[in-house]
């Protein structure tokens, strides 16, 4: 017969690529995961992975085998799920990947009022910039800025109105004067992201068919976090997310510059891998969020008039 805890440690190896990281998630040893995919292998009677001593890949026995599992696994829970009404009160884990930016200063709080209104739901929050792959990693939700075009996963909306706009501090402003057009842009210091090795350098604007402005400036991070951070403390001029900076231009720690110079789009949704993982923590929290972000975003408009009259 096979056991539940069997399947679950060959999806994690499977997405980790390493018996001893599977390991070290689940507090096993590496032996014990290695005796669990044995078992596996003996009730199916194929082999799921090719072992050699510096990778571990599955065979293509055990790539036909994982869409099974993952059902298999994910029909169970959805089972558990549903014996629950959205009036009953939540209870289980909800895994959370969020942006860092977004994830550290805006979300956390929320996401801790959310849990304390929830005492019997754990919630694990990871957050980075990198992308999460919600199929193969230990997620259940991610949330995601910008426009889903996948049609492989189910993208719930956040802020469907949000944008980004050109911030910087007061005191850089004082010291360097505001732009006054887009082209004046080059002539500053603008801060810069870098994702997977793509330098994000080329600012887009969409009013009257749309510019884009190559910027430059000697402070470049690979995470967004920081480059509020770098604004704040008068280091140059950032493109950011409303989302992320509304609070710090609320707080007058950063002023909108070029307000007459729309920002581009900057959606942000709450991506499932599947329409049946929308359970009722999913559902409640995604409610929330919403909420949240609508009240923020109705901020924009009013800060970029005040910019404009300044």
């Amino acid at each position: 017969m096979i056991r539940l805890e069997d399947l679950h440690l060959f999806l994690r190896s499977a997405a980790l690529g390493s018996f001893s990281q599977a390991a070290r998630e689940a507090d096993l040893l590496p032996g014990q995961v290695s005796a669990a995919i044995q078992r596996l292998e003996r009730e199916l009677d194929i082999r799921l992975f090719a072992r050699s001593t510096r990778s571990l890949r599955l065979t293509e026995e055990g790539e036909r085998y994982l869409p099974y599992a993952q059902e298999a696994l994910q029909t169970l829970r959805e089972g558990r799920e549903g014996l629950r009404s959205d009036d009953a009160e939540l209870a289980g884990t909800l895994q959370v990947a969020a942006p860092s930016d977004l994830g550290r200063n805006v979300l956390l709080p929320w996401l801790s009022e959310f849990r304390r209104a929830n005492p019997r739901l754990d919630l694990r929050l990871l957050v980075s910039d990198q992308v999460t792959d919600v199929f193969r990693d230990p997620v259940d939700i991610a949330i995601r800025y910008g426009r889903m075009d996948d049609a492989s996963f189910i993208a719930l909306p956040l802020a469907p109105d949000n944008r980004r706009v050109l911030v910087a501090s007061p005191d850089y402003l004082q010291r360097y004067g505001a732009p006054q057009t887009a082209d004046e842009l080059k002539r500053h210091d603008c801060l810069i992201y870098q994702l997977q090795g793509r330098v994000y350098d080329k600012w887009f604007f969409p009013a009257d068919g749309g510019r884009t402005i190559q910027v430059g400036g000697p402070l470049v991070t690979d995470d967004g976090d920081v480059v509020r951070r770098w604004a704040v403390a008068g280091e140059g001029i950032a493109y950011k997310s409303w989302l992320d900076v509304g609070a710090d231009v609320r707080a007058r720690r950063l002023s909108i510059v070029l307000p007459q110079l729309r920002g581009e789009a900057a959606q942000l949704h709450m991506v499932c891998p599947h329409r049946r993982q929308y359970s009722p923590a999913v559902r409640q929290l995604q409610a929330l969020l919403a909420a949240r972000c609508a009240a923020l975003n109705e901020d924009l408009e009013r800060e970029i008039n005040q910019a404009g009259g300044a």
